[in-house]
């Protein structure tokens, strides 16, 4: 079976990122093994040069994508920088899949008020996730290979064609998905976008349908924490279907909520 490499432009502290998280994680589950994801870091020293501002994009992100957020962060003591957590993000990369570690940094800057900017930052949240090995892990984040590597995302990013970069950045517009073709040809999806686009340009790159919906429970274990939002989306729980499902649940000690401003994280009872 064919497997579409795919190269997701990302960076852990951008919220159209976070609100992109329930329309990929439907696409992982929909495809599963035939869509394979490539995370290059693509930076974000502009944005966060206005904090206030930012925490007004990152109030829109969540208003459009119905994913929580916590911007007090920003407001109060920011990052001045996402650089430090691109280059964890490449150290965990080193380990195999960073997808679960990027996922953690999201949860930190947007929902639990973590200003991840430091290397013993940034060691604590790897701590949470068994799998990797915190002696490599603290060794590859101050390493020199590590920073090219990081260097050489962010002149990707910089590479993709200016049609699609960023108003203010030299680089490509976040977040954007490129799914390569057998055929050589890039079928991208620049910028924020809807389902029905990521699907349509996996399919058209060759991407076969692997399943269509999954249980809570299912979708629970596989990913580990989950917005209600993202339940929604993956497990095919429209309007107040997702809410009340999990609330039920929760009920029954076999889910439980960690709250967020403006909504929940779920995980496994």
């Amino acid at each position: 079976m064919a497997v579409v490499h795919t190269r997701y432009y990302t960076d852990p502290a951008c919220p159209w990122s976070w609100g992109l998280e329930p329309s990929l994680r439907r696409l992982m589950v929909e495809f599963g093994d035939t869509v394979e994801f490539e995370y290059v870091m693509a930076g974000m020293s502009t944005a966060l040069d206005d904090p206030p501002a930012f925490a007004l994009t990152v109030l829109e992100a969540a208003a459009q994508t119905g994913m929580p957020v916590d911007v007090r962060l920003w407001l109060k003591d920011p990052p001045g920088s996402s650089h430090a957590a691109c280059m964890a993000v490449k150290a965990a990369a080193e380990q195999g899949d960073p997808a679960p570690y990027l996922r953690r940094l999201r949860e930190g800057l947007f929902c639990r008020g973590r200003k991840l900017d430091t290397a013993d930052v940034l060691l604590a949240e790897a701590r949470a996730l068994p799998a990797l090995d915190l002696d490599r892990f603290r060794i590859d984040l101050a390493s020199h290979g590590v920073l090219e590597l990081l260097a050489a995302d962010l002149e990707r990013a910089k590479g993709v064609s200016a049609e699609h970069h960023s108003a203010g950045e030299d680089r490509v517009t976040l977040p954007s998905l490129e799914f390569l073709a057998s055929d050589g040809e890039v079928r991208g999806v620049y910028g924020h976008s809807g389902y029905d686009q990521l699907r349509e340009a996996a399919l058209s790159a060759g991407a076969v349908p692997q399943g269509g919906t999954i249980s809570v429970e299912v979708a629970l274990e596989r990913f580990g924490t989950m917005t209600t939002a993202e339940v929604a989306a993956v497990c095919g729980l429209p309007g107040p279907t997702a809410p009340a499902a999990l609330w039920q649940m929760a009920s029954e000690w076999r889910v439980k909520a960690e709250s967020c401003a403006g909504g929940q994280l779920w995980s496994l009872g």
